[in-house]
C-alpha cells in the first residue's frame, strides 16, 4: 500500500484547492484529478487526469494512456461486464456501493495482471482494503478531497512508505550487567516477522540497538515470529514514519519500523503490548559516534544483531561485536529537530 496509488480528486475543492495541493505534494501523493493545468504547473513524475462522463481522462502530455471508464458493480453480472471492457481496453474503474471487497477480489483475479483496475470510492476507511485486496490490490484509488481535514483522513489510512536513513555503525560490548526487576515491554504485531527482522531500541536516539524478533524461539520455547521482546518502557523505538516513540506510549494500530540489517526496512502495524515485570539486563556498547545503552529482558529469547550473526543478550561478553543505528540525537515528540542535547 502506498500513497502513489491514490488518486486524490481535487475538483470539488474550489479556492482553496491550490493549497490543498501543495498540502497533498508534501505528503507525498503524485496523482491528481483536478482542471488541465498548463503544463509549467505539473511537477515531474505526477500524473494528472481530468473527469468525463464516463469517468477520467489522463491529461499529463508527457504520458499517453486510455480513458479510465467507470462502472458501477452491483451484481456478478455487472462484473462480467466489468471484466469484459477491462479485457477490451486494457483497463477499468469500479464503483462499488454495497459489497465493495469480495467483487474487488473476484475482478483483481480475472483480471490476472491483463488489464488495470481503478476503485473510486468517497470513503477513506475503505482505501486500504482496495489497496490490498489479494496482496495486489487495485492499480489506482480514486478518493474526491475538499479540504484538509479530507486530507488528513486519508493520510490517517494511507501511511507512507518508510523513509528512515539507518546508518549502521560497528560496535563493542562494554558491559552486560543485571539491571535489577522491571516492567519489559513485548510488542506483538500483526504481521508474521522473518528470522532476522526486528526494531531499532535504546536509551537513546543516537544510538539504537538491533532486537530481533522471536521468530527462532529457543530450545524451551515455541517460535513467535510476530513478537519482539523490546525491553524497558523508556527505550525509544523507531517508527515507520522516521519518528521515535517511547514504548510506553505505544497503542495497539501504531505502525513500527521492521527491519534487519541486510534487508528492506518495512512497516508493521502494533496488535497488542504485554507489560509485565521480569529480570532486566543492562548492555552498554561504544561505537564510532560514542556510547549507548539500551535495557532488555535477561532471557535466550531476546537477541541481538551482530554484523555476522545474531546473539541472545544471555551470551554477550566484553568485546564482542554488535551493530548499531545512528540517528539524529536532538528529538521534540519523536521528530528530529536541530538543537544541541545529550542523553547518558
Amino acid at each position: 500500500m502506498t500513497r502513489e496509488r491514490v488518486v486524490l480528486d481535487l475538483t470539488e475543492a474550489g479556492p482553496g484547492a491550490s493549497g490543498l495541493l501543495e498540502a497533498a505534494r508534501t505528503a507525498g501523493f503524485r496523482s491528481f484529478v483536478g482542471p488541465d493545468l498548463p503544463s509549467g504547473d505539473r511537477r515531474a513524475g505526477e500524473r494528472w487526469y481530468v473527469r468525463t462522463a464516463e469517468g477520467f481522462r489522463p491529461v499529463d502530455r508527457e504520458r499517453t494512456g486510455s480513458p479510465i471508464r467507470v462502472l458501477s458493480v452491483l451484481s456478478p453480472s455487472d462484473l462480467a461486464s466489468a471484466d469484459r471492457r477491462g479485457r477490451r481496453e486494457g483497463s477499468v474503474g469500479l464503483r462499488l456501493p454495497r459489497d465493495r471487497v469480495i467483487p474487488l477480489e473476484g475482478l483483481l483475479s480475472m483480471a490476472h495482471g491483463r488489464y488495470s483496475v481503478w476503485i473510486v470510492t468517497d470513503r477513506s476507511r475503505h482505501l486500504p482494503a482496495a489497496l490490498g485486496a489479494l496482496e495486489v490490490g487495485a492499480e489506482r484509488a480514486v478518493i474526491e478531497i475538499a479540504s484538509r481535514g479530507d486530507l488528513a483522513r486519508v493520510v490517517r489510512q494511507v501511511p507512507a512508505d518508510p523513509t528512515p536513513t539507518i546508518r549502521w555503525s560497528r560496535g563493542r560490548v562494554l558491559e552486560v550487567e543485571p539491571a535489577g526487576i522491571s516492567e519489559r515491554v513485548l510488542v506483538d504485531t500483526t504481521t508474521l516477522l522473518e528470522g532476522g527482522e526486528g526494531f531499532l531500541l535504546g536509551s537513546s536516539a543516537a544510538h539504537l540497538f538491533h532486537v530481533v524478533s522471536e521468530a527462532r524461539g529457543s530450545s524451551f520455547s515455541r517460535p513467535r515470529p510476530f513478537r519482539v521482546n523490546a525491553g524497558s518502557p523508556h527505550l525509544y523505538v523507531l517508527m515507520a514514519d522516521g519518528t521515535t516513540r517511547y514504548l510506553s506510549e505505544l497503542r495497539a494500530g501504531d505502525r513500527v519500523l521492521a527491519l534487519s540489517p541486510r534487508a528492506p526496512a518495512r512497516s508493521v502495524v502494533v496488535g497488542r503490548l504485554k507489560i509485565e515485570r521480569r529480570p532486566m539486563a543492562l548492555l552498554r556498547a561504544r561505537h564510532p559516534g560514542g556510547e549507548g545503552t539500551v535495557f532488555v529482558q535477561e532471557a535466550e529469547t531476546v537477541r541481538l544483531s551482530g554484523p555476522g550473526a545474531v546473539r541472545p543478550i544471555t551470551d554477550l561478553r566484553r568485546d564482542d561485536p554488535l551493530l548499531i543505528a545512528r540517528l539524529p540525537p536532538a528529538r521534540h515528540l519523536g521528530r528530529e529537530v536541530a538543537e544541541t542535547i545529550e542523553e547518558r
